[in-house]
């Protein structure tokens, strides 16, 4: 009798790894049916999946599950899966008028959802710009398809996003990127729901077991550049150079990192207390 484990994460290369070990049979191998869900609305999406018991396990962007959690998100952080901070560009249409990252000071800004990525990425690089984070203003786009239209409109001014996700857009003419913002933490963790975690203790070890044997090896694997520049609509230069960049992780959080992300996370007002290692961590 297998146990089905329904897993949600975002249709982006850093995920290939687990549709591999999917595909190869890796989890069945072992009596675990693991259900991947693409979400391509990301991190807010995801964290209300996690809430509702749509989803047992996310692979989600560490500052939003961070912010979930200590909204009440019954859930742990089991590990890091991506150590490497994710590298957001900032975006505007093609034809816009702003120039610069400066120019787009009390413009509006396209994010997927409240709580998303793109949502506290633009409070980061808003603190960076030494601007006034109260006043910037959000226009709920739910996808990159949503915020093509959306500046292409005008309705928004620019939009923050996985710089190596958006490249086709910009070599395409259809955005510009002004500028880059990087996480000041490792971006990727995997997070559980704490039913699943009390429940199914093994199951979830054997998951993290398989998906880092593949991870550690990752970048090894023949021709992974091509393989990925195909599937994910990129030049294999592109690939190259974010392979480059990329660290997966197979351990956990440290304290002191932790620490970092609460202290910003804290001065950036996404969250309005820090919650204990033991209320975070697994």
């Amino acid at each position: 009798m297998s146990k089905t484990i329904k897993i949600v994460g975002v249709p982006e290369h850093f995920n290939l790894p687990w549709h591999m070990c999917i595909e190869d049979g890796e989890f069945d191998a072992v009596g675990i049916d693991l259900q991947w869900t693409d979400v391509p609305e990301g991190t807010g999406k995801m964290c209300q999946m996690l809430r509702e018991g749509e989803a047992d396990i996310a692979v989600i962007l560490t500052e939003g599950i961070v912010k979930d959690i200590t909204a009440g998100n019954p859930c742990k952080i089991v590990q890091v899966y991506v150590q490497s901070p994710l590298i957001w560009g900032i975006h505007v249409a093609a034809n816009s008028k702003y120039k610069t990252v400066s120019d787009l000071e009390n413009t509006k800004v396209a994010i997927s959802r409240m709580g998303s990525g793109s949502h506290l990425m633009s409070i980061v690089n808003a603190q960076n710009q030494n601007w006034t984070t109260e006043k910037l203003q959000f226009e709920i786009v739910n996808t990159i398809d949503g915020a093509v239209e959306s500046l292409t409109s005008g309705e928004a001014d620019y939009f923050m996003w996985e710089r190596f996700m958006t490249q086709p857009l910009v070599d395409k003419g259809v955005f510009r990127r002004v500028g880059e913002c990087p996480t000041p933490w490792p971006c990727f963790v995997i997070a559980v729901r704490d039913e699943v975690l009390e429940k199914e203790p093994k199951v979830i070890q054997q998951i993290l077991n398989i998906i880092n044997t593949t991870t550690e090896e990752f970048k090894q694997i023949p021709s992974i550049d091509r393989t990925l520049a195909s599937k994910y609509n990129q030049e294999v230069s592109a690939i190259q150079e974010w392979l480059k960049l990329t660290r997966w992780s197979q351990k956990q959080l440290t304290v002191p990192v932790l620490d970092t992300i609460l202290e910003q996370l804290l001065k950036l007002k996404i969250i309005d207390k820090k919650l204990s290692k033991e209320q975070l961590l697994k």
